[in-house]
Formats: C-alpha cells, structure tokens, sequence
C-alpha cells in the first residue's frame, strides 16, 4: 500500500445528527487491520465505531479528540507500515498539526484517551483527564489513577503558571456535560422554545382487561422466548388511535402538514445517568402483539448494551414515554421529538378507588389504574383531535380482548 488511504466517517451511519470524535483506539505507527475499530464516534444519540477501510498502519490523525466531524470528513489516513512509522517519529519532535483544509485540534495525549469507567469516574469526581496523572501504558488514566486524585489538587495543577484556579465550592461537585447530554439538553429547548406549542391533556385509564390479558398471553409468550410488557400493549393501541387521527402521525412543514402512511413507533429508553434515547420500532402497524414484543425486547436490549446504531434511532413517526416504570404519575408537557407532531405519557399504574355504576347504583370498587397524556405540536392538531386519539387509546386498553 503506497499511497495513503483516507478513513473516512461514513454519512449513513450519523446521518442527522452531531458527532463528535470520542476516541482513538490506535495511536499514529501502530498497525491496524481491515475491519477492525479504530476510531469511536459520538452523536446526539449513540457511539458508534469506524473501522478500518483496510491493512496497514495509522499513518496520521486529522480529526483529534474532542473535535466536531461532518458525515463525509476525513477522520486520519493510513499508510503501509514504514509510512506510518515514518509518520509517527517525524511527528514527535514536531509536534505539528497534520495538514487538512480546515484548522483542527492537535491530537490528544495517551492520557486522554480514557475507558468509559475512567470517563464516568471522572465526571462523578469533576475532574478533567488533563487533571490526572495517569500511570497506564503510554499514559493511559486508570481507574486507580482517578481514584488517587484528588480534585482541589488536580485543580491547582492544572492551571496555568500565575493564573489563580478556580476555587471549589464546598459541599458542590462538579459533573461536566458529555457530548449527548448537552445536546439533549439543545433538542428539548428547541423543540419546546424555539419550535412547536405544546399543549397537553390528560386520560387515565383502567388496565384491568390489559393485566387480565397479559397473565393469560404470558406463558405462551415466555415459551416463545418473548417478553410481554405493558409497553407493547401502548404500542398495539397507539397504532389504531393513530389511524383514527393520522395528524398525530404527521409533522409541520411551511406549507403543509406531511402524513405518515407507515406508523414507525420510537420508544424513549433511559439510559441511566448517559441520557435518553429513542429506538423506533418499525412499520408497528404491521405487527401483532407478539411481533411488537419481539421487536421492543431487541431494541431495549440493544439500548442497555450500548449496540444502537444511527439506523436504530432514525425516522420514527410518534413517540411513546412509559416514564411511569420509574415510579412518575404525570409528566407535562412530555417534550415532542422533532419533527414529529406529538407525543404519548403513561404514568405509573396503580390500584386507585374507581365508582361503577351497576343495575343502576353506584359503587366504588379497586381497579388498576395510570394516567396517560397526549403532548401535541399545537399547529398540527387541536384540542378536538388530541381528545379523540386519547379516548380511542384508552377505549382500545379497557376493552382489550
């Protein structure tokens, strides 16, 4: 391999969104395989890893860490090993920036290049990689190295020669902002302040029929290998209140409201203190019961392993946030996913004191219960809409059969 082969970040794979350069996972003259992880990726929802476009050695990086890349950009290069090695001594008596079009961040030292435990151990204890002297291979910060640390003192050394450092409040610990949580934090004020009114109502609904359904259903399902959750029955029920009101499938342009013939269900998953993402189950309304457990199961189970890929999370439809499951009873507004048009709350269920009426008298009896929401992009639908999706989502869980 005589001439230099650019790696490049591929555009399917961080197509719309903002990505970041996370991490090298080879330094410059050390040799690479094709195929093999050598740079990771951070966008607005997932890391994803580039491989390696072929053998050979990493002969330069243009993209350090820490700097924002388009879909398309040229990330480092590789060449054959004596290139790269040649790469690698020439670079460090000069430490100067390899040449690109546009001016770039020098690379970051084998210190900054950190596990994830390193990295969320040192958000827990604010403290910054350049902050801690690490003992590892090469410079690598180790999980022992954070621990030794302590931050006032890292503080003071990091600063430079004659500046006074930034004293720490007591009692305060500082967590710096990852890549995905700022830019949640800049979908949620953009779609909320800068996009769409939100204007939410508010149902409950009696699961009886569900929870009665589901113990017979949940066997069989088990011996399937499936997990039937309360979700999937949401799902099942928002696919026909949403061909009763196919606004609430649609999105705002300037000129027309655009609505969606297929119902692609995003379902928002927690990720712990890493944020929240939002998987789309494809072409729902095509699914039974089963199939949507199936497919919610896969994509819950990619979302906690971290194995999401831009393709997972791209093109939903509507939007679905059981964010009862963690013990809330109401949420509202529920912040809409932009573009889409609205967004679906369930609470958490519980046993509440419900009046029947039977053979004409009144009686308050047990039922399992949760309130659920309809947050919508006001410009799209009205109150008359969002009221009629919500009485056939409800209508749908209380008569299940």
């Amino acid at each position: 391999m005589s001439e230099l082969i650019d790696v490049i970040l591929p555009a399917d794979q961080v197509e719309g969104t903002r990505s970041q350069v996370q991490r090298w996972l080879k330094a410059v003259g050390q040799p690479v395989k094709r195929h093999e992880p050598l740079v990771e990726i951070e966008t607005d929802k997932v890391t994803v890893e580039v491989s390696s476009p072929g053998d050979g050695v990493l002969a330069e990086i243009v993209a350090a860490e820490g700097v924002d890349v388009e879909p398309g950009a040229v990330l480092g290069r590789l060449g054959a090993a004596a290139t790269g090695q040649a790469a690698a001594t020439a670079a460090a008596p000069k430490a100067t920036a390899p040449p690109t079009a546009r001016p770039v961040q020098a690379p970051a030292p084998a210190s900054g290049r950190t596990s994830p435990a390193v990295r969320r151990l040192l958000a827990e204890r604010g403290l910054a990689a350049d902050q801690v002297q690490g003992s590892g291979e090469g410079g690598r910060i180790t999980v022992e190295d954070v621990l030794a640390a302590k931050p006032q003192e890292a503080a003071a050394a990091a600063a430079a020669p004659g500046e006074r450092p930034v004293a720490a409040e007591e009692g305060v610990r500082r967590v710096p902002h990852t890549p995905m949580r700022r830019r949640i934090a800049a979908h949620m004020v953009e779609s909320l302040l800068h996009t769409a009114p939100h204007v939410t109502n508010v149902f409950e609904c009696d699961m009886t029929a569900v929870l009665a359904d589901r113990a017979k259903r949940k066997p069989d399902f088990e011996r399937r290998g499936l997990s039937l959750t309360l979700t999937a029955y949401f799902v099942a029920a928002c696919v026909e209140a949403l061909r009763a009101v196919p606004e609430a499938n649609g999105r705002w342009t300037d000129d027309a409201v655009l609505l969606h013939d297929r119902i692609d269900m995003g379902i928002a998953t927690a990720l712990g203190d890493r944020g929240l993402v939002v998987p789309v189950i494809r072409d729902a309304g095509s699914l039974d019961l089963a199939g949507i457990a199936g497919a919610l199961s896969a994509l819950i189970a990619k979302a906690r392993d971290d194995k999401l890929t831009p393709a997972d999370l791209r093109g939903g439809s509507f939007t679905i946030s059981n964010h009862g499951v963690s013990g809330s009873l109401v949420a509202a507004p529920i912040v809409i996913n932009q573009p889409q048009s609205a967004i679906l709350g369930v609470g958490k269920l519980e046993k509440r004191p419900v009046v029947v009426s039977e053979g004409g008298e009144d009686r308050i009896v047990i039922r399992p219960c949760c309130y659920v929401t309809l947050t919508i992009d006001h410009r799209v639908l009205d109150g008359f809409q969002a009221n009629r999706f919500m009485e056939t989502f409800v209508r749908r869980l209380e008569g299940w059969r």
